[in-house]
């Protein structure tokens, strides 16, 4: 089946590593495509505005990696959100509230080469794509600073990285909001995303009759399936030739 977009009944809601952009060993080594922004500017013209990015980096980093384009976005994974107004929100969280876990989390990278600590301000992750050996060193440790905060925060986990995030919002309850607010409000919800974390957003998006997409391989709520760089960026748009998307298979009961 092909679908034809941008559609002017369209909002798109997309995410970034690992679908927009390569993933990179590092998350400060990811590059954008060339032809990224122009994409990005065709489908927000297209669906009058109703465009947003959902992702586990912060805000800040979005607007430093699009060159200070400031898109509707929900940061670290819908704990923060800036609407089509430009109007910000997050969850009030002190800082302080994660300073042990920051030192740990800071101390063991330090200690262990490969492993690669990210400080978003809300919540911490620990990157071991470098170091695969350390996969199970990083859950554990994360799991253990996450027993001393308690339910007020949750451990996520991704491809070659574990999280400590707040509790109570993601990428789903982030695209919910946004299809609240014009633009959004009234549209065909599309979001595709690649991970885990996006998991959530694909159930939401199937619950409001929208279009979900996996990219690339792996058991799923969402149901379609693109591959990975070239395939996204060629089916929303950027150029021939346009790959056909795979209508999930139901899984049998």
């Amino acid at each position: 089946m092909r679908r034809s977009i941008p559609g002017p009944g369209c909002a798109y809601f997309l995410d970034l590593d690992g679908t927009l952009v390569d993933l990179a060993v590092t998350p400060g080594a990811v590059r954008l495509r060339a032809d990224l922004p122009a994409l990005l500017t065709h489908l927000q013209r297209a669906s009058g505005g109703a465009l947003a990015i959902i992702s586990g980096r912060a805000i800040a980093d979005l607007d430093r990696l699009f060159g200070g384009r400031r898109y509707p976005a929900a940061g670290q994974h819908g704990y923060e959100r800036r609407d089509a107004r430009g109007r910000r929100t997050a969850r009030a969280l002190s800082r302080h509230a994660l300073a042990g876990a920051r030192q740990g989390l800071a101390f063991l990278a330090r200690m262990h080469p490969g492993l690669e600590f990210e400080d978003k301000g809300a919540s911490l992750a620990l990157h071991y794509r470098r170091a695969p050996r350390h996969a199970a060193l990083a859950r554990r440790a994360v799991q253990a600073v996450h027993g001393a905060l308690g339910s007020r925060f949750v451990v996520t986990t991704g491809k070659c990285v574990v999280e400590l995030t707040p509790a109570g919002r993601n990428k789903g309850s982030a695209i919910a909001a946004f299809m609240r607010e014009r633009p959004f409000a009234g549209r065909t919800p599309i979001f595709v995303g690649d991970d885990r974390t996006d998991e959530h957003g694909f159930r939401v998006v199937n619950r409001l009759g929208g279009c979900s997409v996996k990219v690339g391989r792996g058991p799923t709520a969402a149901r379609w399936r693109l591959p990975g760089g070239e395939g996204v960026i060629g089916w929303l748009g950027a150029g021939p030739p346009r790959p056909r998307l795979v209508r999930r298979r139901p899984r049998a009961r």
